[in-house]
């Protein structure tokens, strides 16, 4: 229970009341608004004050949806008795407009909220703490209505990632890009102990990278930042959450239509996430390949618009794609030999290298 509060106080309330109470499957009229206000806000209105404010908010610029109906009532005199028309003896008529169902407009519908919630609780990358923060802030943007279902999915894993530095380092990248500013940091990668231990040179020392920061993407639930390692002129992929001991140095970017890879074109962020389904740093090919007719589907999750079937029968379609190699060599390892490569002679080459490399392995063991 609020305690008692000045009439000046009555817009915030109504406020307050429409960003608690209402969405779009929960409207108020305006005697709820009032009882509302007199249970919660020990504040008495009467409709006429309620519609007033409700209106001055709708001015004031807040998107507040309503329902308005017409009806015809009497006219009144000055004494607040009922117009008499001379001519028919009846009562004069007036239309009247009647607004209610009110709500307040431009907040996150419910099912927005679960995919944010959820894409938070289940991205391994988002620090337990941060994901709890955020997930407090987003269930205050939801109505009363929504938030007792919280718990139905707001339940971290147990293997969520300790990663602290993740947002730090996310915010860190962001500035560097913004001011086309160089960056350096260490990178961590795992051992067999299982553990994350920062990436070591051949005489154990620690290697420091200095990167010319581009984008960061998302790609199956990892951030990666797109960059180019200043020891090279092609691109990079790193792991937000791998990086360590960031800084951002004096030193301004390399402009990316200057390298070599990129052959004087600026940056296609859409075009390059189809090129590298699995992010690996590696120069791009046209490649054709022929596959199961039932992998369709696998084919353009993994290749998008940059697949092109270019023949099919009832069993096999043989498809044309220009992707990142080593993403290719991976693709045809992995659902082999569902998928069968045919061109470049290279890339054939290569996976039936790969693959007589394991067969002699596993002969020789």
């Amino acid at each position: 229970m609020y305690t008692k509060q000045p009439k000046k106080l009555l817009i915030l309330n109504i406020l307050d009341i429409l960003e608690k109470y209402t969405d779009a499957d929960h409207r108020l009229s305006q005697k709820q608004i009032a009882d509302i206000l007199s249970k919660e806000y020990d504040m008495t209105a009467d409709r006429k004050a309620i519609k007033r404010n409700l209106m001055d908010l709708i001015d004031y610029g807040f998107e507040i949806d309503y329902e308005e109906t017409v009806r015809m009532m009497p006219v009144k005199d000055k004494d607040g008795r009922d117009k008499i028309d001379p001519a028919t003896g009846e009562k004069e008529m007036e239309e009247n407009y009647i607004q209610t169902n009110f709500y307040l407009e431009g907040r996150f519908t419910e099912g927005e909220l679960r995919l944010l919630i959820d894409g938070l609780l289940f991205s391994p990358h988002v620090p337990l703490d941060q994901c709890r923060d955020l997930v407090e802030k987003l269930e205050s943007q939801a109505s009363v209505y929504f938030r007792p279902r919280i718990k139905n999915i707001s339940r971290p894993p147990v293997d969520k990632t300790d990663n602290k530095q993740l947002f730090y380092t996310i915010e860190m990248i962001d500035e560097a890009i913004s001011k086309k500013r160089k960056i350096s940091f260490r990178y961590l990668e795992y051992d067999v102990d299982k553990e994350l231990h920062l990436r070591q040179r051949s005489d154990g020392t620690v290697r420091e990278y200095v990167i010319s920061p581009y984008y960061m993407a998302a790609r199956e639930g990892k951030y990666y930042l797109i960059c180019n390692n200043d020891k090279f002129d092609n691109i990079a992929n790193y792991r937000l959450d791998r990086i360590q001991e960031i800084r951002i140095l004096d030193e301004p970017v390399k402009p990316f239509e200057t390298l070599k890879w990129a052959q004087g074109r600026t940056l296609d962020i859409t075009q390059y996430m189809r090129e590298h389904p699995y992010m690996f740093s590696s120069d791009n090919i046209r490649a054709k390949f022929r596959a199961d007719r039932g992998m369709i589907t696998d084919i353009v999750d993994m290749f998008g618009e940059n697949a092109l079937f270019v023949d099919a029968d009832e069993n096999t379609v043989t498809v044309s794609t220009y992707a990142n190699q080593m993403a290719l060599e991976q693709f045809a390892r992995n659902f082999a030999p569902n998928v069968i490569m045919l061109e470049p002679k290279s890339l054939v080459d290569k996976v039936r290298s790969d693959f007589e490399a394991i067969l002699k392995a596993m002969e020789e063991k």
